[in-house]
């Protein structure tokens, strides 16, 4: 990370807001910042990030839990998922990707989280897609990470369709564009030509994505008021 390189928290935040406000100002687009615990190093550092990012909770809309999933329970950051939503922060945590379900419910019962992070591996727990889908939790699914990370084997056997069918709230997502082969857009491409889903399918991806986001109810009205007219008239 930029912290662990000796740049400051300061200047990391300056950076993005500024590229925040230029990507709004240029393109219409907006930004919320999560301020990300990498979960291969241990609690006391995850303590010190949210110590640094402190002078900065202003500009942050929330704590992520992200790194290799695999032998890092969420288990292992509760209290400072704690310490995060003392601070008010929103919470949300990779989970259920290359981990097992129990990551997922770890995440749910002891993190508290109001966004899950992929989750592709809460499908092997029925019992688990039943809770998800009752609590309306969002799920940020990335299909072209998937397939990079050998998540699934091919794009085609990606479990999105059934995800939606299940009645979860899956979304759509990038993740690091620059690693795992594309943008929001590249990944949308990606599962309509493979046909698993029709256009309703994916009006409905695009639709979670808002009802999942941490914008206020305003502003998710309307961009749901332009999602539906797009749909329309399409």
């Amino acid at each position: 990370t930029h912290t662990a390189r000796g740049v400051p928290m300061a200047t990391v935040i300056a950076g993005l807001t500024a590229g925040m406000a230029a990507a709004e100002a240029k393109h219409g687009l907006t930004a919320k910042l999560i301020l990300c615990f990498l979960r291969h190093l241990d609690e006391a550092d995850a303590f010190a990030t949210l110590k640094e990012a402190e002078p900065f909770l202003d500009r942050i809309a929330a704590v992520g839990l992200d790194s290799s999933e695999v032998g890092h329970p969420p288990a292992k950051f509760a209290r400072v998922f704690a310490a995060a939503a003392a601070h008010g922060l929103k919470r949300v945590a990779h989970a259920g990707e290359e981990g097992p379900p129990a990551y997922v419910a770890e995440a749910l019962d002891l993190l508290h989280i109001d966004r899950l992070d992929h989750g592709n591996r809460a499908m092997e727990d029925p019992l688990l897609v039943t809770r998800l889908a009752r609590a309306g939790m969002t799920l940020t699914v990335c299909p072209l990470s998937n397939l990079k990370l050998c998540v699934v084997p091919h794009i085609d056997a990606h479990p999105i369709r059934d995800m939606l069918r299940a009645g979860l709230r899956a979304t759509i997502n990038s993740d690091d564009p620059a690693y795992f082969g594309g943008y929001v857009n590249d990944n949308f491409a990606a599962i309509a030509r493979t046909g698993l889903l029709d256009r309703d399918g994916i009006v409905t991806l695009a639709r979670n994505s808002l009802l999942g986001s941490f914008l206020d109810d305003a502003a998710v009205a309307a961009h749901l008021a332009r999602l539906d007219a797009a749909a329309t008239a399409g």
